[in-house]
């Protein structure tokens, strides 16, 4: 499970430090992909082959689990952890996100993210603001 919130800088060569009780979940391997909001999704890969698995099936048509099949693995990229605990963020990725030399690495229980600053600010108060009312609607289910 991931927890918390850190702040990393990113070195000349892209790489970012993994919070030390993160890569213990991660042994298998990292994959990382665009979210869904601006900011860089991380999987281990026992999680991401679970999402793979749902991927290869179910109510959709062909052509639409084709295109989404693309949309995700295209834009997905397995990374190494190196032995002093980086990966490198590939630089679509970093684009993507907003990412330049700092990151906010978020963890989102059974993966985490990693935000540009400010992105990060925005969507935590939103979230933040919105997870009591969430929280509300759950209790009456």
């Amino acid at each position: 499970m991931f927890l918390g919130e850190v702040e990393h800088k990113i070195d000349e060569k892209g790489r970012v430090m993994l919070p030390a009780q993160f890569r213990r979940e991660l042994r298998e391997g990292v994959v990382l992909t665009p979210g869904v909001e601006p900011c860089i999704t991380a999987y281990p890969l026992a999680e991401w082959k679970k999402i793979a698995a749902a991927l290869t099936g179910g109510s959709v048509t062909r052509n639409k689990l084709r295109k989404l099949n693309r949309a995700i693995f295209a834009t997905a990229s397995r990374v190494v952890i190196d032995g002093q605990g980086r990966v490198v963020l590939p630089l679509l990725l970093r684009e993507y996100a907003g990412i330049e030399d700092e990151v906010i690495i978020v963890g989102a229980n059974s993966y985490f993210e990693l935000w540009n600053r400010e992105r990060w600010e925005t969507e935590k108060a939103d979230s933040q603001d919105q997870a009591w009312q969430i929280i509300e609607t759950l209790d009456r289910q």
